[in-house]
C-alpha cells in the first residue's frame, strides 16, 4: 500500500502557450492556496516572446519556469513531471482558476485514497453572458469530470492529481497527442487496474468560450487528438478506416436524441435556451466532420 507524509511535497504542473496573461491570474490564485508545501512548475511550450511568460512567473516565488520547445501541451506536461519534486503530481491549465484550498482538499483526497490511480476534481465553467449560445452550451455540457471518470475512464488534466509511481507503471502522457492526451493516459491507468476518483471538493474555475471562433477552434483541436487516439487503438488499416467513417457518421447525423434530452435539463428554462444549445452542437459536429476530412486527407492535428 502507498503511504504519504501528513503533509506530502506537491508539484503543480502548467502548461503555457501564448497565455501569460491568464497565467498571472492563475499563479496569483495559486500563491493563496491553503496548502503550503508547494513547487509550482511552468512549462513554456513555445511561446512567441518568452520574455512576457518569464516576467510572470518570477512575481512567484514558489514558481519556477522551464520550456518544452515540442508543440503540444501534453509534452509539455511530460517535461514538467521530469522537473518535478513532489510526492503527488497536480495538473492544471493556465487559464484554470483554482480555489483556496484545491490543493488541501486534493492532498487530502489522495490521502484518502492512497493507492489510486488519479483524482479528478470538479471543474465550473464561469461564463459572462449565460443567455449567448455559446457560454450556455459551454455551461451545460462542457468540462464534466464525474463523467469523464464513471463514464469514460480518464479525468482531464484541468484538474488532475496522482503519484510519479503511477507514471512509472503506465507511462507518461503521449507527447504525439495535441488533445485528448488526457483521455489516452487515463484509459492506460484505468486498464492497469488503478482506482479513479472523481472528487467534487477538488475545485477548479475554468472560464467558458465566448465566441463561436473559439469554440471551432476547440473542437477542430479535440477531433484532431480523438481521431489519433482512436487510430492508435485499432492498428490495423480496415479498423482504422472504420473508426473514421464511425465518427464521421455519428457526426452527421441529426442530434435528435440530444434535443430531447436536453430539453429537460434543469438549468434550461426556455425553448429558446434548448435552442441555442442545440444549434450550437450542430455548428460543433459540422466543425468536427471538417477536421476529421482534412485529417483524412492528410493535414495535422491542431495544438491549439
Amino acid at each position: 500500500m502507498t503511504t504519504l507524509s501528513n503533509t506530502p511535497f506537491v508539484s503543480v504542473i502548467i502548461p503555457v502557450y501564448n497565455d501569460d496573461a491568464r497565467l498571472n491570474i492563475c499563479l496569483h490564485r495559486l500563491s493563496e492556496q491553503t496548502y503550503p508545501h508547494v513547487e509550482i512548475i511552468v512549462v513554456d511550450n513555445g511561446s512567441t516572446d518568452l520574455s512576457r511568460v518569464a516576467a510572470v512567473v518570477n512575481r512567484y516565488p514558489a514558481a519556477k519556469l522551464i520550456s518544452e520547445p515540442k508543440p503540444g501541451s501534453y509534452a509539455a506536461r511530460n517535461t514538467g513531471i521530469a522537473h518535478a519534486k513532489g510526492d503527488i503530481l497536480a495538473f492544471t491549465d493556465a487559464d484554470c482558476l483554482p480555489v483556496q484550498n484545491w490543493l488541501a482538499c486534493g492532498v487530502a483526497q489522495m490521502k484518502t485514497h492512497p493507492d489510486c490511480g488519479l483524482i479528478a476534481g470538479a471543474i465550473h465553467i464561469i461564463s459572462q453572458n449565460h443567455q449567448h449560445p455559446v457560454e450556455l452550451y459551454e455551461r451545460i455540457m462542457a468540462l464534466n469530470q464525474q463523467k469523464f471518470v464513471e463514464q469514460d475512464q480518464f479525468g482531464a488534466t484541468a484538474n488532475l492529481l496522482t503519484r510519479p509511481d503511477v507514471f512509472k507503471s503506465v507511462g507518461l502522457f503521449n507527447a504525439e497527442l495535441k488533445s485528448s492526451g488526457d483521455v489516452d493516459w487515463g484509459q492506460r491507468v484505468f486498464a492497469a487496474g488503478y482506482t479513479q476518483i472523481y472528487a467534487d471538493n477538488v475545485c477548479i474555475g475554468h472560464p467558458a468560450r465566448q465566441t463561436f471562433a473559439q469554440l471551432a477552434q476547440q473542437a477542430s483541436r479535440h477531433a484532431g487528438g480523438f481521431y489519433q487516439v482512436r487510430c492508435q487503438q485499432h492498428k490495423s488499416a480496415i479498423t482504422r478506416q472504420l473508426t473514421f467513417f464511425k465518427l464521421l457518421g455519428f457526426h452527421l447525423m441529426p442530434p435528435v436524441m440530444f434535443a430531447v434530452n436536453i430539453a429537460r435539463h434543469p438549468q434550461l428554462q426556455t425553448p429558446m435556451q434548448v435552442a441555442k444549445v442545440v444549434f450550437t452542437l450542430i455548428f460543433i459536429r459540422a466543425v468536427i466532420v471538417k477536421a476529421l476530412l482534412r485529417l483524412k486527407l492528410g493535414g495535422m492535428a491542431q495544438r491549439a
